[in-house]
């Protein structure tokens, strides 16, 4: 067999993979994160002591950094669908902003409770059941990224599936900021970045495997 009939037949099954279109993927899923939050708060799940967290600090911190976060992680999850996109450029972004969040939220923390009693604050029993309802709340975000990640193209599978997992993670959080009675940095930082963990790493052991490529 020549060479030209060999590579003839190697590529002869392959097909293009169509070009993202990030303009509406980004609109679908935007759909999907109103729904989601509707849904939920249709369940009567809003903290009843919403009016008075309205006049905190870290109230506000603790909304606008995961969403944030989840703002940032999808678009990286995005973009890293792409076979010329570096995930990993992304990621780091992504873990930039999030030490900028946490630093504030000690800034917030120190002037406000101090460091006294950390353990007490952790609140155990009401920490791992947000842990649970967090990884949840993140199981539609990762399916739907999930979902546009096999029909890209991406060229760093695992990168790219931490980039869906800590995209969904920070979506399912800010989804269950407006149910949390909590706003407490410590608090915040403690179990949301262990939902997260938790998250990315389940995405990036899962998602390249089902990846076509």
């Amino acid at each position: 067999m020549s060479n030209d009939a060999l590579i003839d037949k190697l590529v002869g099954d392959l097909r293009p993979v169509p070009r993202p279109r990030l303009g509406p993927q980004f609109v679908t899923l935007l759909i999907l994160a109103v729904v989601e939050l509707v849904g939920f708060l249709a369940l009567g799940t809003i903290r009843p002591d919403l009016g008075a967290a309205l006049g905190r600090a870290a109230f506000w911190w603790k909304m606008a950094g995961l969403g944030v976060l989840a703002l940032i992680g999808v678009n990286v999850a995005l973009q890293s669908f792409s076979p010329v996109s570096m995930p990993r450029k992304g990621l780091r972004r992504w873990g930039l902003a999030l030490t900028a969040i946490v630093l504030v939220g000690v800034v917030i923390d120190v002037a406000g409770q101090g460091l006294d009693g950390l353990a007490a604050r952790l609140m155990w029993r009401m920490g791992v059941e947000c842990l649970a309802v967090m990884t949840v709340l993140s199981v539609p975000p990762v399916i739907a990224l999930g979902y546009m990640m096999r029909r890209g193209a991406p060229t760093d599978l695992e990168a790219s599936a931490s980039a869906v997992g800590v995209a969904a993670a920070a979506w399912g959080a800010f989804i269950f900021a407006f149910h949390c009675p909590s706003d407490d940095p410590f608090y915040i930082v403690f179990w949301y970045a262990l939902g997260c963990a938790a998250i990315t790493l389940v995405a990036r052991a899962i998602l390249p495997l089902t990846s076509r490529w």
